[in-house]
């Protein structure tokens, strides 16, 4: 067989700049000054998949943006792999934080021994990511080594909650039949220790606007006679967390599945170095609910977080304004047995209750997604391990990771597939921040270890 290592070394730089060429497209879901762009970034995923030997590429309209269609039947007997994945990314903002402009991607930080790290949005999430499968296809294909039908599923609203994604798979189950679905779109925990996620929480997304006045008034002349909305926000959102750290809202941890004591022992196997986290994050100090290590405060436990906040005058210099309105972000990250749909209406039903009478209240929600746990047992996930195991020589470390992909979920209820979250980044990558970045090691190190994956997937499922 090929070396794969000649591979690279022969096409290192044709690789690079082809990846290049995706994430310089804006495709920002999120907002709709860049819609042309996420349909132009469906064209570049699709000729991508075309010239690296998919078959009977196209756009899968959705009611919202298209999904990425290709595939490669080798035999009707053999086991299918749907690869999900996504083409659209998070917003770039603040852009004056980015080192280099966010879709002009730029390579930094080689070092003897490291080829360095890709900057830019998209880069890890989930751009990258994809590119991997789209790699390793066209390896296999090349030199005639794929042993499982492939087909693929890359869609441009996940960064949006995938919010057509329900309906385009009760309407696409004929062409999604297959055995398993192969997730990029997680993290190791680092190159030399990698890592399969076998949990993900879930997802409750909300809007608040806080209204006082009828218009935004002169805080010298209003000032201490009339509620300021952004205060009155403020302590709002204070409130929704008590001293021990644990969520306020009644009624929030009724659902919540507890881990046994071994559970939570074998997951602080997983290798974890606090001090060494507060340095990356520049904190001199951790915080989250009493009674929980770090690792499970992100993982097993759920969250409430502010997402964003905006109210008043935020220009340069001062006006002295008193706000008409004032407004939050927040979401809520779920763990097993959390149903996303009630905690958004729990969320709405209390913040509307904790409003003073001086100012009025309305509560949007946004997205959601459930939570779900991926077993260990299986076909699927052994063969990724061994995948892991060959290419990075040590056996991954079974992970439960703190964001969401809402649509894993769904694969199971709709399509009965169960999913593997096989990763390639790191969580300093900076996701959803300014200077996104991905490794290089990391882009080719999953090249390799993807045909890994089919091959001992074709040997477990025939064995």
């Amino acid at each position: 067989m090929a070396n794969i290592q000649d591979y690279f070394l022969q096409n290192k730089q044709t690789i690079l700049e082809e990846l290049m060429s995706w994430l310089r497209v804006p495709s920002i879901s999120a907002d709709p000054h860049y819609r042309d762009s996420v349909f132009r970034m469906a064209d570049v995923v699709a000729e991508s998949l075309r010239k690296a030997g998919a078959e009977h590429v196209r756009l899968l309209p959705t009611k919202g943006f298209p999904v990425v269609y290709g595939e490669k039947i080798v035999h009707p007997d053999a086991p299918t792999v749907i690869v999900y994945g996504h083409y659209d990314v998070q917003p770039p903002d603040p852009l004056e934080l980015w080192i280099n402009p966010p879709f002009e991607p730029q390579i930094r930080d080689e070092a003897p021994g490291f080829p360095g790290n890709i900057y830019a949005r998209g880069a890890a999430d989930d751009k990258g990511q994809v590119f991997i499968h789209v790699k390793a296809l066209e390896w296999m294909l090349r030199h005639e080594t794929l042993p499982c039908n492939v087909r693929f599923m890359i869609e441009g609203e996940e960064e949006v909650g995938s919010a057509h994604l329900p309906e385009f798979l009760e309407e696409s189950k004929d062409l999604y039949q297959g055995d398993v679905f192969l997730i990029s779109d997680t993290s190791l925990i680092a190159n030399d220790i990698p890592s399969i996620t076998v949990g993900l929480r879930g997802l409750a997304y909300m809007e608040v606007e806080v209204t006082g006045p009828r218009m935004d008034l002169h805080s010298g002349v209003y000032g201490g006679a009339v509620a300021n909305p952004a205060n009155v926000l403020c302590r709002m959102i204070a409130s929704l967390h008590d001293h021990h750290g644990r969520i306020t809202i009644p009624g929030f941890y009724d659902d919540v599945l507890e881990l046994t004591p071994a559970e939570r022992q074998a997951l602080a196997e997983a290798p974890f170095d606090e001090e060494a986290y507060k340095k990356e994050l520049g904190v001199q100090a951790l915080w989250g609910e009493e009674g929980f290590t770090t690792p499970e405060r992100s993982s097993i436990r759920p969250s409430l977080d502010v997402n964003g906040m905006w109210s008043g005058y935020i220009g340069e210099g001062a006006k002295t304004v008193l706000p008409s309105k004032a407004y939050a972000k927040i979401s809520m990250r779920l763990v097993p047995n959390q149903d996303p749909e009630k905690i958004a209406e729990l969320f709405a039903r209390h913040f509307t209750a904790i409003a003073p009478p001086y100012v009025q209240v309305n509560v949007k929600p946004h997205h959601g997604g459930w939570p779900v746990v991926i077993p260990t047992d299986t076909p699927e996930y052994r063969a990724a391990e061994c995948a892991m195991q060959e290419t990075f020589g040590r056996k991954p470390v079974p992970v439960r990771g703190g964001g969401s992909i809402p649509i894993v979920a769904l694969f199971e209820r709709i399509l009965g597939l169960k999913s593997v979250l096989m990763g390639f980044g790191l969580d300093s990558d900076a996701i959803h921040s300014p200077n996104e970045r991905f490794g290089i090691y990391n882009l080719f190190k999953g090249i390799e270890t993807v045909p890994a994956f089919y091959r001992h997937y074709a040997r477990l499922k025939n064995s």
